[in-house]
Protein backbone atom coordinates (compact mmCIF):
# COMPACT_ATOMS: atom_id res chain seq x y z
CA UNK A 1 0.00 0.00 0.00
CA UNK A 2 1.47 3.27 -0.54
CA UNK A 3 1.19 6.55 1.85
CA UNK A 4 0.02 10.24 1.23
CA UNK A 5 3.78 10.68 1.74
CA UNK A 6 4.16 8.76 -0.97
CA UNK A 7 2.43 10.03 -3.78
CA UNK A 8 3.74 13.49 -2.95
CA UNK A 9 7.13 12.10 -3.57
CA UNK A 10 5.70 10.61 -6.75
CA UNK A 11 3.88 14.09 -8.26
CA UNK A 12 7.52 15.82 -7.83
CA UNK A 13 8.12 14.76 -11.64
CA UNK A 14 5.76 17.84 -12.09
CA UNK A 15 8.53 20.07 -10.83
CA UNK A 16 10.20 20.17 -14.47
CA UNK A 17 6.31 21.71 -15.78
CA UNK A 18 5.29 23.75 -12.44
CA UNK A 19 7.28 25.16 -9.56
CA UNK A 20 7.25 23.18 -6.23
CA UNK A 21 4.46 25.24 -4.67
CA UNK A 22 2.39 25.04 -7.49
CA UNK A 23 3.30 21.08 -7.54
CA UNK A 24 2.56 20.57 -3.80
CA UNK A 25 -0.64 22.63 -4.48
CA UNK A 26 -1.87 20.52 -7.22
CA UNK A 27 -0.95 17.20 -5.47
CA UNK A 28 -2.97 18.17 -2.01
CA UNK A 29 -5.78 19.26 -4.41
CA UNK A 30 -5.37 15.61 -6.28
CA UNK A 31 -5.00 13.85 -2.87
CA UNK A 32 -8.39 15.78 -1.13
CA UNK A 33 -10.34 14.67 -4.14
CA UNK A 34 -9.49 11.29 -4.36
CA UNK A 35 -9.19 10.28 -0.62
CA UNK A 36 -12.04 12.88 0.10
CA UNK A 37 -10.08 13.64 2.63
CA UNK A 38 -9.72 17.69 3.76
CA UNK A 39 -6.75 19.60 2.74
CA UNK A 40 -5.93 20.08 6.59
CA UNK A 41 -6.46 15.99 6.78
CA UNK A 42 -4.04 15.14 3.63
CA UNK A 43 -1.45 17.57 5.35
CA UNK A 44 -1.63 16.21 9.01
CA UNK A 45 -1.24 12.74 8.20
CA UNK A 46 1.31 12.20 5.76
CA UNK A 47 1.92 8.52 6.67
CA UNK A 48 -1.74 7.45 5.76
CA UNK A 49 -2.30 4.34 3.52
CA UNK A 50 -4.31 4.88 0.70
CA UNK A 51 -6.23 1.94 -1.52
CA UNK A 52 -5.10 0.58 -4.41
CA UNK A 53 -8.17 2.04 -6.18
CA UNK A 54 -7.10 5.30 -5.07
CA UNK A 55 -3.65 4.95 -5.85
CA UNK A 56 -4.35 3.89 -9.33
CA UNK A 57 -6.69 7.22 -9.50
CA UNK A 58 -3.68 9.13 -8.75
CA UNK A 59 -1.50 7.45 -10.75
CA UNK A 60 -3.87 8.08 -13.37
CA UNK A 61 -4.11 11.94 -12.83
CA UNK A 62 -0.39 12.24 -12.59
CA UNK A 63 -0.22 10.78 -16.28
CA UNK A 64 -2.72 13.17 -17.75
CA UNK A 65 -0.89 16.34 -15.58
CA UNK A 66 2.28 15.33 -16.94
CA UNK A 67 1.05 16.43 -20.63
CA UNK A 68 0.24 19.81 -18.97
CA UNK A 69 -3.07 19.01 -18.62
CA UNK A 70 -4.79 21.27 -16.22
CA UNK A 71 -5.43 19.51 -12.70
CA UNK A 72 -9.35 21.49 -12.51
CA UNK A 73 -10.20 19.64 -16.15
CA UNK A 74 -9.40 16.25 -14.92
CA UNK A 75 -11.25 16.42 -11.81
CA UNK A 76 -13.58 18.50 -13.38
CA UNK A 77 -14.05 21.13 -11.23
CA UNK A 78 -13.15 24.03 -9.49
CA UNK A 79 -13.83 26.77 -7.06
CA UNK A 80 -14.40 30.59 -7.57
CA UNK A 81 -15.28 33.15 -4.73
CA UNK A 82 -16.23 30.31 -2.43
CA UNK A 83 -18.62 28.76 -4.65
CA UNK A 84 -17.99 25.20 -7.01
CA UNK A 85 -17.90 25.57 -10.54
CA UNK A 86 -17.92 22.56 -13.12
CA UNK A 87 -15.48 23.35 -15.28
CA UNK A 88 -14.14 21.38 -19.26
CA UNK A 89 -12.16 22.73 -21.87
CA UNK A 90 -14.86 24.70 -23.60
CA UNK A 91 -14.46 27.14 -20.50
CA UNK A 92 -11.60 29.18 -19.14
CA UNK A 93 -10.22 27.76 -15.71
CA UNK A 94 -11.70 30.77 -12.96
CA UNK A 95 -8.54 32.80 -11.97
CA UNK A 96 -7.93 34.33 -8.35
CA UNK A 97 -7.19 37.86 -10.36
CA UNK A 98 -10.81 37.40 -11.28
CA UNK A 99 -12.31 37.51 -7.56
CA UNK A 100 -10.42 40.47 -6.81
CA UNK A 101 -12.66 41.83 -9.73
CA UNK A 102 -15.93 40.49 -8.36
CA UNK A 103 -14.71 41.57 -4.71
CA UNK A 104 -14.00 45.33 -6.09
CA UNK A 105 -17.88 44.89 -7.82
CA UNK A 106 -19.73 43.78 -4.66
CA UNK A 107 -17.91 46.52 -2.65
CA UNK A 108 -19.19 49.18 -5.52
CA UNK A 109 -22.39 47.41 -5.10
CA UNK A 110 -22.71 48.02 -1.81
CA UNK A 111 -21.58 51.52 -1.00
CA UNK A 112 -22.17 53.21 -4.64
CA UNK A 113 -25.57 51.94 -5.58
CA UNK A 114 -26.65 51.07 -1.77
CA UNK A 115 -26.85 50.71 1.72
CA UNK A 116 -26.17 47.21 1.54
CA UNK A 117 -25.53 44.82 -1.13
CA UNK A 118 -28.81 43.01 -1.05
CA UNK A 119 -30.34 46.23 -1.54
CA UNK A 120 -29.20 46.59 -5.13
CA UNK A 121 -31.60 45.41 -7.52
CA UNK A 122 -30.04 47.07 -11.15
CA UNK A 123 -29.67 45.04 -14.31
CA UNK A 124 -26.03 43.61 -14.58
CA UNK A 125 -24.78 41.90 -17.70
CA UNK A 126 -21.30 39.82 -18.11
CA UNK A 127 -19.88 39.46 -21.52
CA UNK A 128 -17.49 36.55 -22.29
CA UNK A 129 -19.19 34.57 -19.33
CA UNK A 130 -17.45 31.43 -19.86
CA UNK A 131 -18.20 28.96 -17.02
CA UNK A 132 -20.59 31.93 -15.77
CA UNK A 133 -17.84 32.44 -12.56
CA UNK A 134 -18.86 36.32 -12.20
CA UNK A 135 -22.11 36.13 -13.11
CA UNK A 136 -23.25 33.62 -10.88
CA UNK A 137 -20.64 35.26 -7.84
CA UNK A 138 -22.40 38.41 -8.36
CA UNK A 139 -26.00 36.93 -8.53
CA UNK A 140 -25.36 34.16 -5.21
CA UNK A 141 -24.37 37.86 -3.40
CA UNK A 142 -27.00 40.44 -4.80
CA UNK A 143 -29.51 38.13 -5.06
CA UNK A 144 -31.87 40.92 -6.20
CA UNK A 145 -30.06 42.55 -8.85
CA UNK A 146 -31.03 41.08 -12.48
CA UNK A 147 -28.00 39.34 -14.30
CA UNK A 148 -27.75 38.69 -18.01
CA UNK A 149 -24.11 37.05 -19.50
CA UNK A 150 -23.08 36.52 -23.06
CA UNK A 151 -20.95 34.61 -24.42
CA UNK A 152 -20.15 33.55 -28.31
CA UNK A 153 -19.59 29.79 -27.47
CA UNK A 154 -22.64 27.83 -26.81
CA UNK A 155 -20.48 24.84 -25.21
CA UNK A 156 -19.77 27.19 -23.01
CA UNK A 157 -23.18 28.28 -22.10
CA UNK A 158 -24.39 24.88 -21.71
CA UNK A 159 -21.28 24.66 -18.69
CA UNK A 160 -22.45 28.18 -17.08
CA UNK A 161 -26.27 26.70 -17.49
CA UNK A 162 -25.00 23.89 -15.34
CA UNK A 163 -23.22 26.26 -12.82
CA UNK A 164 -26.55 28.10 -12.41
CA UNK A 165 -28.78 24.63 -11.44
CA UNK A 166 -25.10 23.96 -9.19
CA UNK A 167 -25.25 26.88 -7.29
CA UNK A 168 -29.05 27.35 -6.88
CA UNK A 169 -28.93 30.82 -9.41
CA UNK A 170 -30.64 32.12 -12.09
CA UNK A 171 -29.03 34.01 -14.92
CA UNK A 172 -30.46 35.09 -18.21
CA UNK A 173 -27.97 33.27 -20.57
CA UNK A 174 -27.13 34.59 -24.45
CA UNK A 175 -25.47 33.29 -27.10
CA UNK A 176 -24.27 36.00 -29.01
CA UNK A 177 -20.90 37.49 -30.37
CA UNK A 178 -20.34 41.14 -28.61
CA UNK A 179 -18.04 42.01 -31.69
CA UNK A 180 -20.87 42.13 -33.82
CA UNK A 181 -23.06 44.02 -31.10
CA UNK A 182 -25.02 46.80 -33.10
CA UNK A 183 -26.38 43.82 -35.57
CA UNK A 184 -28.06 42.35 -32.60
CA UNK A 185 -28.52 45.43 -30.38
CA UNK A 186 -32.42 44.26 -29.29
CA UNK A 187 -30.92 41.18 -27.48
CA UNK A 188 -29.63 44.26 -25.19
CA UNK A 189 -31.51 46.26 -22.65
CA UNK A 190 -30.07 48.84 -20.66
CA UNK A 191 -27.55 47.66 -17.77
CA UNK A 192 -26.99 49.53 -14.63
CA UNK A 193 -23.25 47.68 -14.70
CA UNK A 194 -21.35 45.91 -17.39
CA UNK A 195 -18.24 43.90 -16.35
CA UNK A 196 -16.28 41.84 -18.90
CA UNK A 197 -13.38 39.89 -18.80
CA UNK A 198 -12.58 39.32 -22.59
CA UNK A 199 -9.96 37.97 -24.63
CA UNK A 200 -6.42 40.21 -24.11
CA UNK A 201 -3.57 37.64 -24.31
CA UNK A 202 -1.29 38.72 -27.32
CA UNK A 203 1.08 36.39 -29.42
CA UNK A 204 3.74 37.58 -27.42
CA UNK A 205 2.05 37.15 -24.40
CA UNK A 206 1.36 33.19 -25.40
CA UNK A 207 5.04 32.83 -25.35
CA UNK A 208 5.26 33.59 -21.63
CA UNK A 209 2.61 31.31 -20.53
CA UNK A 210 2.31 27.87 -19.29
CA UNK A 211 1.69 25.26 -22.00
CA UNK A 212 -1.36 23.56 -19.48
CA UNK A 213 -2.87 27.08 -20.50
CA UNK A 214 -1.76 28.01 -24.11
CA UNK A 215 -2.24 23.80 -25.08
CA UNK A 216 -5.80 23.35 -23.36
CA UNK A 217 -7.48 26.14 -22.39
CA UNK A 218 -9.86 27.82 -25.26
CA UNK A 219 -8.35 29.78 -27.74
CA UNK A 220 -11.16 31.93 -28.51
CA UNK A 221 -11.08 33.03 -25.04
CA UNK A 222 -7.72 34.12 -24.19
CA UNK A 223 -5.83 35.18 -27.81
CA UNK A 224 -6.13 38.31 -29.71
CA UNK A 225 -4.31 39.78 -32.64
CA UNK A 226 -1.03 41.19 -32.26
CA UNK A 227 -1.48 44.21 -33.97
CA UNK A 228 -5.01 44.90 -32.25
CA UNK A 229 -4.74 44.16 -28.05
CA UNK A 230 -7.69 46.10 -27.02
CA UNK A 231 -10.06 44.92 -29.71
CA UNK A 232 -12.72 43.76 -27.42
CA UNK A 233 -12.19 46.80 -25.07
CA UNK A 234 -12.58 48.93 -27.64
CA UNK A 235 -16.17 47.07 -28.72
CA UNK A 236 -17.56 46.89 -25.05
CA UNK A 237 -16.72 50.39 -24.50
CA UNK A 238 -18.96 51.43 -26.91
CA UNK A 239 -21.43 49.12 -26.22
CA UNK A 240 -21.66 49.89 -22.77
CA UNK A 241 -22.04 53.81 -24.19
CA UNK A 242 -24.79 52.62 -25.87
CA UNK A 243 -26.49 50.40 -23.08
CA UNK A 244 -25.65 52.32 -19.80
CA UNK A 245 -27.31 55.11 -18.66
CA UNK A 246 -25.36 58.28 -16.88
CA UNK A 247 -22.98 56.97 -14.21
CA UNK A 248 -23.69 53.51 -15.06
CA UNK A 249 -20.34 51.14 -14.18
CA UNK A 250 -17.92 49.67 -16.79
CA UNK A 251 -15.77 47.48 -14.93
CA UNK A 252 -12.88 45.27 -17.15
CA UNK A 253 -10.06 42.43 -16.52
CA UNK A 254 -7.73 43.83 -18.42
CA UNK A 255 -4.04 42.76 -19.62
CA UNK A 256 -1.51 43.93 -17.43
CA UNK A 257 0.82 45.40 -20.14
CA UNK A 258 -2.10 47.80 -21.77
CA UNK A 259 -3.57 49.19 -18.75
CA UNK A 260 -2.56 52.88 -19.32
CA UNK A 261 -3.33 52.73 -23.33
CA UNK A 262 -7.20 50.53 -22.09
CA UNK A 263 -7.47 53.82 -19.35
CA UNK A 264 -6.61 56.13 -22.42
CA UNK A 265 -9.19 54.90 -24.26
CA UNK A 266 -11.84 54.74 -22.43
CA UNK A 267 -11.37 58.77 -21.60
CA UNK A 268 -10.68 59.45 -25.49
CA UNK A 269 -14.75 57.79 -25.25
CA UNK A 270 -15.65 59.85 -22.40
CA UNK A 271 -15.89 57.77 -19.73
CA UNK A 272 -15.34 59.52 -15.99
CA UNK A 273 -14.31 58.68 -13.15
CA UNK A 274 -11.53 55.78 -14.62
CA UNK A 275 -9.54 54.14 -11.82
CA UNK A 276 -6.60 51.52 -13.07
CA UNK A 277 -6.32 48.69 -9.66
CA UNK A 278 -3.84 46.64 -9.21
CA UNK A 279 -4.34 43.00 -8.06
CA UNK A 280 -2.83 41.67 -5.20
CA UNK A 281 0.19 40.90 -6.76
CA UNK A 282 0.48 44.34 -7.59
CA UNK A 283 0.02 44.32 -10.94
CA UNK A 284 -2.28 46.29 -13.56
CA UNK A 285 -5.54 44.11 -13.71
CA UNK A 286 -8.83 46.22 -13.17
CA UNK A 287 -10.70 49.11 -14.22
CA UNK A 288 -13.94 50.37 -13.24
CA UNK A 289 -15.28 53.81 -15.04
CA UNK A 290 -17.94 55.66 -15.70
CA UNK A 291 -20.28 56.60 -18.03
CA UNK A 292 -21.31 60.47 -19.00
Amino acid sequence: MITIKDVFEDYKQLNNIYDSTETEAITLLAISEISKLSKASVKAFPERELSAEQSEELKTILTRLQTGEPIQYILGETEFYGLPFKVNPSVLIPRSETEELVEWILETCGGHFAENSNQFDGAILDIGTGSGCIAISLKKNLPNADISAVDISETALQTARVNTTLNKVEINFMNSDILDWKAQITKFKMYNLIVSNPPYVTLHDKQQMHINVTDHEPHSALFVPEDDPLLFYHTIADFALAKLPANGLLFFEINENYGSQTVEMLRKKGFVDIILKQDMSGRDRMIKAAAM
